[in-house]
């Protein structure tokens, strides 16, 4: 046997007999109802990974650390109130929804470790040896109590993945934008009033969230994220986007619910790759009628403006799938909704 699977299977203990099976490679007891993790599991000198997901350890023997073999362990969704012991060649440790408050220097010492997860926990703060881990391809520091980033995350240069979102960080290091991320950057549901112009340098990411914050303005320089294939920035403050949003050739998706936009750019009008607009509960009077240039637009969302009248170029959409118009005061819009309907367009008005 070289795997032990039994998630969900009701387990409030583990098999006696499990530590005399040294050749396991994988033990699967996810989502049961296990409180204790004998010490015999480091007699499982085989073991690769080990998943402990969705049950009810508060702690974990220090033994774990013995699995020298271990790449991967998974414990989120446990009652954790610290960090195991993990052998020094583990390369995946997610502990999301713990009840983890502080983050021991020696985490730091794991220098195979790609990925790490410790969102949902209660961390205030987390050792600098944190920020020396150059193998980390993705961390996740979301659902906690972090006030601060310190410089030192550029030492990170391994990282493509950041996930800080639902802290109370009041702003962002500089250094921030001279990291390698690539796949996406969660800074949502913070207390940032703005952003870093280094930003700008993000040039492989793919994938911003900024919302939730009470960002005044988006920095300029934006522009330089050239991948960038989707940007939410929902429930913030802004008053207007800036132009060099136009610059975006690779954007998919833009999401400004919930601001306080009076206008758009023209410039945006370069936004060939768009398919989905948001700009719903904001303050725009008018819609321009370069909007007809986005010809890959889908979905236009306008709910909630002070909207009075629409261009008629917004009927020469070729692609578009869904408008909704609801919570404005438009005057004589039966013209084109009609024209958008018979060509198969859901329109909500």
């Amino acid at each position: 046997m070289i795997e032990f699977r039994a998630p969900g299977a009701g387990l409030a203990r583990l098999p006696e007999d499990l530590a005399d099976h040294p050749e396991l490679r994988l033990v699967d007891v996810a989502w049961n109802d296990l409180t204790e993790l004998p010490s015999s599991i480091g007699k499982l000198a085989a073991l690769e990974e080990l998943r402990l997901d969705g049950n009810r350890f508060v702690t974990l023997p220090a033994e774990v650390g013995d699995l020298t073999a271990l790449r991967a362990l998974h414990a989120d969704g446990n009652e954790l109130s610290g960090v195991p012991y993990c052998p020094p060649r583990l390369e995946v440790l997610f502990l999301y929804g713990n009840a983890i408050s502080t983050v021991p220097a020696r985490l730091g010492a794991l220098e195979r470790l790609r990925h790490l997860s410790l969102g949902g926990n209660r961390l205030a703060a987390v050792p600098d040896a944190l920020w020396r881990m150059t193998s980390l391809e993705s961390l996740n520091l979301a659902q906690n109590q972090l006030a601060d980033l310190p410089p030192a995350i550029e030492g990170l240069r391994s990282l493509r993945m950041l996930d800080v979102a639902h802290n109370v960080l009041a702003c962002l290091p500089e250094e921030l934008g001279r990291l390698g991320l690539t796949d996406y950057l969660y800074v949502g549901d913070n207390r940032l009033t703005e952003l870093p112009a280094s930003l700008g340098g993000l040039d492989r990411l793919a994938y911003l969230n900024v919302s939730d914050n009470r960002l005044t303005a988006l920095p300029a320089t934006i522009g330089g994220m050239t991948a960038l294939r989707e940007l939410r920035a929902d429930g913030n403050r802004l008053t207007s986007l800036p132009p060099s949003l136009g610059g975006l050739r690779r954007l998919v998706e833009l999401h400004v619910r919930g601001n306080r936009l009076t206008s758009l750019p023209a410039e945006l009008a370069g936004l060939g790759a768009l398919r989905e607009l948001n700009l719903r509960d904001n303050l725009l009077a008018e819609l321009p009628g370069w909007v007809s240039e986005l010809r890959r637009l889908r979905h236009l969302d306008l709910r909630n403006n002070r909207l009075r009248a629409l261009p008629e170029s917004l009927a020469e959409l070729p692609g578009l799938e869904r408008l909704d118009l609801r919570w404005n005061k438009l005057d004589d819009r039966r013209a084109l909704v009609a024209a958008l309907r018979a060509r198969g367009v859901v329109v909500l008005d």
